[in-house]
């Protein structure tokens, strides 16, 4: 039922607007094209090829829109030779995002679209994600945070739907560490290094992380990837394109440990319930908490670094460093639920 009061939400967002869906194909901007479409005005997929993209990326995108039935556009472009880019900065993902976006817009303008969304959902916000300023700085909207879908919501619905989508829509520049240099001889050994192990096991969501010569695998099934590839014979071909140490990570790509810990700092006071979790970037307290105040009672404090918030009788502290600490909750799912309203009113430093 949850779901389902989500979804007549994002359906009556669209409702007689001109819409553009910033649109890669993945499972968040299919969810978004496949509903603009239905329920827009008006709605344009417009798909950026930066010149970095996995081979079949656009193509597939291309695919998924006209199985939606949504007018689609690509833009053309090549990011390696923007140097900015090329440097590969900490906040590379801004720079790539930022200029999508101005792309995108100029469309929007040029063709008098009332509003730009993108696929941005709830979960990641819980992750380092630069680019997400983007959003914030261009007024993109970002619906999907807005009523609160997680990933696991949107392939569900997906699942549910049978409706197809790209499981893999990240750019090659990802697969280097910030700080090392963005080559052509860089991005084309990664890009034969995943389509080698993609054909040997035929496995969607294969990477190949390139950290100054070292490869590292990843894959989404480690049992199909053992099972189907003669592993001398990778390391002697990924060798043979300039990796010099072949090595394997052996968690299922995409594993990751629970989102919130939930946890009772006394055994013997039963509603002494707790969650706590801790983002991976720093927060903007003065602005946070003039957003916390549409859902409760705020007090802030930026020169400690903090605000509190009370709503519903809960109790939630948040720190600038990105620390959350909510008491009085019920228990995991009741604080997933206050994290989902929470995670939208935070601004990032």
């Amino acid at each position: 039922m949850e779901l389902e009061r989500k979804l007549d939400n994002l359906k009556t967002f669209f409702n007689n607007k001109k819409v553009v869906v910033a649109f890669s194909g993945g499972a968040d901007s299919t969810l978004l094209a496949l509903l603009a479409k239905a329920h827009a005005k008006e709605a344009l997929a417009v798909t950026v090829d930066n010149g970095v993209m996995p081979s079949g990326c656009i193509d597939k995108a291309e695919e998924i829109a006209q199985k939606i039935g949504i007018k689609h556009r690509i833009i053309t472009m090549n990011f390696l030779e923007d140097h900015s880019f090329e440097k590969n900065p900490p906040n590379r993902c801004y720079i790539c995002r930022n200029r999508m976006y101005q792309q995108i817009e100029k469309i929007a303008s040029d063709y008098h679209y009332d509003l730009v969304v993108d696929g941005t959902n709830i979960s990641d916000l819980l992750e380092d994600r630069p680019g997400i300023m983007v959003n914030i700085e261009k007024k993109i909207q970002t619906p999907l945070v807005r009523y609160g879908f997680t990933s696991q919501d949107v392939r569900t619905i997906l699942r549910e739907w049978k409706i197809d989508y790209h499981p893999s829509t990240t750019c090659f520049a990802t697969r280097i560490p910030s700080g090392r240099i963005i080559t052509p001889k860089k991005i084309h050994r990664i890009a034969y290094a995943e389509n080698l192990i993609r054909n040997l096991t035929g496995l969607s969501v294969v990477r190949v992380r390139d950290d100054e010569g070292l490869a590292c695998i990843e894959v989404e099934s480690i049992e199909k990837f053992i099972d189907k590839v003669p592993l001398d014979y990778l390391d002697s071909e990924l060798k043979s394109i300039g990796f010099k140490k072949v090595t394997l990570n052996i968690a299922d790509y995409g594993t990751s440990k629970n989102e919130i810990v939930v946890y009772k700092p006394c055994n013997h006071e039963k509603n002494r319930i707790m969650f706590e979790i801790e983002l991976p970037y720093q927060l903007n307290i003065l602005l946070t908490c003039q957003e916390l105040e549409n859902l409760g009672e705020v007090k802030c404090s930026p020169e400690m670094g903090l605000a509190m918030l009370e709503v519903d009788g809960r109790n939630i502290t948040l720190f600038e460093k990105g620390k959350i600490i909510a008491r009085r909750v019920k228990d995991q799912e009741d604080a997933w639920n206050l994290l989902t309203k929470i995670l939208p009113c935070i601004c990032r430093q």
